[in-house]
């Protein structure tokens, strides 16, 4: 799983169209992933040093979840969503494992 990361500016590692066409929705036997967004407020006011920092620590609580399929840090909109294999109650862990590393993300919505 890569963290993909859309920024207004040349930093952009990966910007290929909208979300919708770009997250998977299903896996190889056609059974539907989970999703959900967190909101990470001031994101794309931080210094390079500082969004540098948080970019780490969103990727490290990722990397420890092999159900992750697909993440996107939407920066220009303080979004990060994440796709991954649905297991009962890995939303709420796994979103309370980032507000621990990133206090200020919020859990605004999941399916």
């Amino acid at each position: 799983m890569k963290l993909q990361i859309r920024q207004a500016d040349k930093l952009a590692l990966s910007a290929s169209g909208p979300l919708y066409s770009r997250a998977p929705t299903r896996d190889e036997d056609g059974v539907a992933y989970s999703d959900f967004m967190m909101l990470i407020p001031g994101l794309r006011d931080l210094s390079r040093t500082d969004f540098g920092d948080r970019v780490a620590g969103l990727q490290a609580v990722l990397r420890q979840y092999q159900q992750v399929v697909f993440a996107d840090l939407n920066v220009p909109l303080n979004l990060l969503w994440v796709t991954l294999i649905p297991e009962f109650g890995l939303i709420a862990t796994l979103a309370e494992s980032l507000r621990q590393r990133i206090p200020e993300a919020r859990l605004i919505g999941h399916e």
